[in-house]
C-alpha cells in the first residue's frame, strides 16, 4: 500500500492517486497515508540515495562505447526550474487541532528555483540517461551535491569525455571549475542566441532584413570561435538609443566572461552538444509535470520530498529506495520499546 501511494502521488495529485487506486484495486488509502508514506520514503535522501550504482553507469558507458570509435561523450547539464511554494506561515493553528490550512488571502506565494544537474550520455541518435537530481536548494547545496556524485566514483572520467553545458550563470562556472576543472565547458547556444536577439531587435528595429543579417553573420563568427572579433565589432557598434546602449553593454560582458565556452565549431566538429535540452527536458519531466499544476503552491519541503522520489523514478532507483525505506523501517519498529 505504501508503494502503490507513493508511486502513484509521483506522478499525480494526493486526490486524483487515491481515486485510481481504488477504482484498480478496490481498496483505498487515504491523503494521510499517501503523505505520510512519501515523507517516510524521501527521509534523509540524498543526492546519492537516488543515484544508480558506479556499476551500473559503468555498464551503460560499456555499452554507448560499443558504438563509437572514441570515448563516449558524458554530458553534465546544469539549470534552475521555477516552483510554485508557499511560506511555513500558511500552516495556520487552531484549537483542538495541530495544523490546518490557513486561508489563501492570509499568504503570498513565492516561485522558487529548484537547482538541479543531470548526467546523460551522447549516444549515435539517442541520449542515455544516467542520474538526475533536482532540490530547491541554493547554490553551495548544488555543488556539494556534485562533490558527493565525483567523491563516490560515479563518474569514469577515464573512460568518458565530459563536458559541462549550462547558461552563463556565474555560480554554475564557479563550481563547475572547482570540481570538474579539466572538463570541457560550452555556454548553451540558445541562451547566447537569446542574448543576440535582444541587440539585434533594439538595434535593427525597423529592419527585419539588416537585424538577420546581422544575426547569421554574428552566429557565423562565433561558430568559427571569433569571439573577440565580435566583442570587438558590438564595442564599436553606433548604438540607436539608450535602450540599445545596455543590451550592446550586457552582450559584451556576457560574451567577454564566456569567451571560453562559445566555440560552437569546435564542440559540433568533437561531437558535443551545444543545446541544454537535455536539462530542459529534466526540469519538465522532474518538476514541471509534478509541481508546476493551477493551484499548487507547495512548502519547500514538501517540494523537496515530491523532487527526490521522482528523481529516483527517474533514475532508475525507486525500488532500491523503498526496499531502503523498509529496512529502516522494520528495524526501528525492534528497536523500539514493547
Amino acid at each position: 500500500m505504501q508503494k502503490a501511494a507513493a508511486s502513484l502521488t509521483a506522478e499525480v495529485p494526493y486526490e486524483t492517486a487515491s481515486d485510481l487506486f481504488s477504482e484498480l484495486t478496490g481498496l483505498s488509502f487515504s491523503d494521510q497515508i499517501a503523505h505520510g508514506a512519501v515523507g517516510g520514503l524521501t527521509q534523509g535522501l540524498t543526492v546519492l540515495s537516488v543515484s544508480p550504482t558506479g556499476q551500473e553507469i559503468e555498464k551503460r558507458v560499456a555499452h554507448v562505447a560499443e558504438e563509437r570509435k572514441w570515448r563516449p561523450i558524458l554530458l553534465l547539464a546544469i539549470d534552475g526550474a521555477d516552483v510554485p511554494t508557499r511560506p511555513e506561515t500558511a500552516k495556520g493553528r487552531r484549537r483542538g487541532r495541530k495544523r490546518k490550512r490557513a486561508k489563501r488571502p492570509r499568504w503570498k506565494g513565492e516561485w522558487r528555483e529548484a537547482k538541479g544537474f543531470r548526467f546523460y550520455l551522447v549516444a549515435a541518435d539517442r541520449i542515455v540517461h544516467l542520474l538526475s537530481w533536482h532540490q530547491v536548494q541554493s547554490d553551495e547545496e548544488l555543488s556539494e551535491a556534485l562533490h558527493q556524485v565525483k567523491e563516490a566514483g560515479l563518474i569514469p572520467d577515464q573512460k568518458v569525455r565530459l563536458c559541462v553545458i549550462a547558461d552563463g550563470a556565474k555560480w554554475i562556472w564557479k563550481h563547475v571549475k572547482a570540481l570538474f576543472p579539466s572538463a570541457v565547458q560550452i555556454l548553451d547556444y540558445y541562451h547566447c542566441c537569446d542574448h543576440l536577439h535582444k541587440v539585434a531587435s533594439v538595434q535593427y528595429n525597423d529592419n527585419p532584413q539588416k537585424e538577420r543579417e546581422w544575426m547569421e553573420a554574428t552566429l557565423a563568427r562565433l561558430f568559427c570561435g571569433e569571439v573577440q572579433a565580435v566583442v570587438d565589432d558590438l564595442r564599436g557598434m553606433e548604438a540607436t538609443d539608450a535602450q540599445a546602449v545596455e543590451e550592446i553593454r550586457k552582450l559584451v560582458g556576457y560574451l567577454t566572461n564566456n569567451r571560453d565556452r562559445v566555440d560552437y565549431g569546435f564542440a559540433r566538429k568533437g561531437g558535443y552538444s551545444i543545446g541544454s535540452g537535455g536539462i530542459e527536458s529534466a526540469n519538465k519531466f522532474i518538476s514541471h509535470i509534478r509541481l508546476k499544476r493551477s493551484g499548487a503552491w507547495w512548502y519547500v519541503e514538501k517540494a523537496n520530498q515530491m523532487l527526490a522520489l521522482r528523481c529516483a523514478k527517474d533514475n532508475g532507483t525507486f525500488d532500491q529506495v523503498f526496499e531502503n525505506y523498509k529496512q529502516r523501517a522494520r528495524q526501528s519498529h525492534v528497536q523500539s520499546p514493547s
